[in-house]
């Protein structure tokens, strides 16, 4: 990842309410949640939760998919996880120990 896009995930991580969002979202995995039901589960006003769904979709942390009249946001662990390898790149002196995180439900065989 550039250090560009770093910056704006690591930015709109840097508020309680879109780290509250984008951690339930991490916890939900690729299924994602309704914006009715993240506006639910973290007691947010739909127009605070829109405007923070918005700010961590422009980071490209979060995606939005529509299921019939529903706005269904996920986690973008792709890019989540380019966060942090970068974060740790050059951690445990140099040598390689990059964190990888693959939804439960997801048939992605991690590296040996």
């Amino acid at each position: 990842m550039e250090t560009k896009n770093i910056i704006l995930a690591l930015s709109a991580l840097a508020q309680e309410s879109r780290l509250a969002v984008f951690r339930l979202l991490v916890q939900a995995g690729p299924q994602g949640l309704a914006a009715t039901k993240i506006a639910e589960a973290l007691a947010l006003a739909p127009s605070s939760l829109s405007f923070h769904l918005k700010e961590l979709t422009y980071a490209n942390l979060i995606t939005q998919t529509r299921e019939g009249r529903s706005l269904i946001y996920s986690a973008n662990f792709e890019t989540m996880n380019g966060v942090l390898g970068f974060l740790t790149e050059n951690c445990c002196g140099g040598n390689p120990c990059t964190p990888v995180c693959i939804p439960a439900c997801s048939n992605e065989v991690l590296p040996s």
